[in-house]
């Protein structure tokens, strides 16, 4: 199994997205790339930790390559916005890639290539070393299938999930 951290606004619309690739046995909401030793959701959302909203995602590549998963990623979010996706500004809401090795290093360097070709430039997400994660609290894991009348999730994730669902069909579950 491979894993990737990515952050790219709401963690919400991450694991929306990724708990529909066919290959992602699990997507687990959390921080990190800040300094705060115990960061809780409050602290994040203060925008004073350093600590950026982001998914581990587990996926097996025998079912789903890395660079679908990288690519969907940046089909998602809108890799250009500095701290912010949308409505959600500050620091914590970055698009940034956190990777474990040199591999995963380069890896990330060939995505965003490919998603500044696709977006015509300006790409502004960070690619840093991965330092400590920290799951996010339980009400956060799997959020979008427990409150699917939530207005967020509707206005927000569910476009996000139609538009990779369009994008990746062979991948989605």
């Amino acid at each position: 199994m491979t894993e990737f951290v990515l952050a790219g606004g709401c963690f919400w619309c991450l694991d929306a997205v990724y708990r529909n690739v066919k290959g992602v046995s699990d997507v687990i909401s959390g921080y990190t790339g800040g300094e705060h030793p115990k960061p809780d959701y409050e602290l994040v959302c203060t925008g004073t930790t350093g600590h950026a909203e982001a998914v581990r995602v587990v996926f097996d590549e025998n079912v789903v390559p890395a660079d679908v998963i990288l690519d969907i990623f940046f089909t998602l979010q809108d890799p250009r916005q500095l701290n912010r996706q949308g409505n959600d500004v500050g620091t914590q809401y970055r698009s940034a890639m956190y990777y474990t090795d040199e591999a995963q290093r380069e890896l990330f360097e060939a995505a965003r290539d490919r998603a500044d070709e696709l977006w015509g430039g300006g790409i502004v997400t960070e690619i840093a070393p991965l330092g400590q994660y920290f799951d996010a609290e339980d009400y956060h894991q799997d959020f979008f299938a427990k409150n699917p009348g939530q207005g967020y999730c509707n206005f927000v994730a569910v476009p996000k999930v139609n538009k990779v669902r369009a994008k990746f069909t062979p991948y989605m579950l």
